[in-house]
């Protein structure tokens, strides 16, 4: 088959785009215009963007748009390590420009939102514009303890994408079917961010937190994108990797491999369970 690599990282770039638009969209209409949005409605917006990405790319790359599920997937899925790094590098493209655009169309009300609540750009205040962007702990967390939110949640995350991909699992979405997978995806990420969104930002994709870390460092926040209060930036980096990798590691061990009927989950004969055949006799 021709190698489509090109088309693979344009694929991430766009789907990783999508997410970003569709995501920091809905906080920045939270945020700067008062929406009247809860926790729910903000994390059903980010999952069903990461839907879209999928209906719009998934049959190019198969939509990772995150580095935890593509490190994920060449550790235990067989993914090209030759891809890992253009994917990454792509993804994190994709979501830079995500707020970048987001940026652009709120530029006004980026304006008018600090004009009226008398906020500098760049100063320790100006988390609550960045966090348009990007995720930003609570600040009672220290980093540690935000490190074993990311991990949690991320794991999680993926052991939902691996079983949802899994051709031995009898209960994931097959033939005409599939395409829900992309919906159960969506709504296992909008789970998540109402169940523990407000803890972290339940970032659990590097790509997704330090693309927009940079754009807003470069954007006028400086110090507040990067490396953010108590240089924060790692966190939502190394988190999802180390859960991403635990999640795929879990599911394949601890669920996968028992599945009945396929590997060393495949039960041997009973004695009792075997057929007597009298046309096998032999004189």
């Amino acid at each position: 088959m021709k190698n489509n690599l090109k088309g693979e990282l344009i694929s991430e770039f766009i789907g990783s785009f999508i997410l970003l638009f569709f995501g920091a969209g809905s906080v920045a209409t939270l945020v700067l215009k008062g929406a009247e949005y809860n926790i729910w409605d903000v994390s059903l917006i980010w999952g069903l963007g990461v839907t879209m990405a999928i209906y719009v790319t998934g049959a190019v790359s198969g939509t990772h748009i995150n580095p935890a599920v593509t490190i994920a997937l060449a550790v235990f899925r067989g993914f090209s390590w030759k891809k890992v790094v253009p994917y990454i590098a792509v993804q994190t493209a994709g979501t830079f420009t995500g707020a970048a655009m987001v940026f652009t169309l709120y530029s006004r009300s980026f304006a008018a939102f600090e004009e009226a609540a008398g906020m500098i750009r760049g100063s320790i205040d100006s988390v609550a514009t960045a966090g348009i962007f990007s995720t930003y702990p609570q600040s009672y967390l220290t980093n540690m303890h935000a490190l074993v939110v990311e991990i949690v949640i991320t794991a999680i995350l993926l052991m939902v994408i691996f079983a949802l991909t899994d051709e031995k699992n009898a209960n994931a979405p097959k033939g005409k079917y599939a395409p829900f997978a992309a919906v159960l995806i969506g709504v296992t990420i909008a789970i998540i961010g109402g169940s523990f969104g407000t803890l972290t930002g339940f970032a659990m994709n590097p790509a997704r937190d330090f693309g927009p870390k940079l754009f807003t460092a470069l954007a006028g926040w400086g110090r507040i994108g990067l490396p953010a209060p108590n240089g924060y930036f790692w966190v939502p980096i190394i988190g999802p990797i180390i859960g991403g990798l635990a999640g795929a590691y879990l599911y394949e061990n601890a669920v996968s491999r028992y599945i009945l009927g396929h590997g060393e989950g495949e039960p041997e004969l009973a004695v009792e369970e075997m057929i007597y055949d009298p046309k096998e006799e032999t004189i």
